[in-house]
């Protein structure tokens, strides 16, 4: 019996092997997180880094869940992309920033996270619903381009910058 109780511990600890008994419990805990997260209606998020000698890499994704499970959306942000036409994994020069839009019921917030960037740097442009948000300083470089609820003209966005985190009122 004691031997026994000692293979089933050993089993529980990975014993498929250290490296991938530790990805398949990262991989439970995170689909144990968006269950949790369906039902409250929550925002979970992951980001990483990649340097060497000559590429600085950034990835990262947010899964948002609305309430019930409704509307789970996963958004990639960083300058880590896969190339469409060669398949291969490309760093590239202009990074895309976590972005979220909030809408209220007399105007839209948008918030984008653009570490090093001040309200100098930032360029907007606005065509119908579509935002297109500009940055750079330095190597920092960032776009996006995000889908508004509505059509907003650029005279009734009010912009403001503090500590690289963006943000627009889009007022009614």
């Amino acid at each position: 019996m004691g031997k026994e109780k000692k293979k089933n511990s050993k089993s529980k600890e990975g014993g498929l092997g250290v490296g991938l008994g530790g990805i398949l419990t990262g991989l439970a805990d995170l689909v144990e997180k968006l269950v949790e997260l369906a039902e409250k209606g929550k925002e979970v998020s992951k980001t990483g880094e990649i340097s060497g000698k000559a590429v600085r890499g950034i990835y990262g994704f947010n899964v948002k869940v609305g309430l019930g499970g409704e509307q789970l959306r996963v958004e990639p942000f960083g300058n880590i992309r896969r190339d469409e036409t060669s398949g291969q994994t490309v760093v590239q020069e202009i990074r895309e920033p976590i972005v979220d839009v909030f809408e209220e019921e007399d105007f839209t917030l948008v918030l984008a996270e653009m570490p090093g960037i001040g309200l100098e740097d930032v360029r907007l442009e606005i065509q119908d619903d579509l935002l297109t948000i500009y940055a750079e300083r330095g190597d920092k470089k960032y776009r996006k381009e995000v889908l508004l609820p509505r059509s907003y003209s650029r005279e009734k966005m009010v912009v403001s910058c503090n500590n690289g985190i963006l943000e627009i009122k889009c007022l009614a």
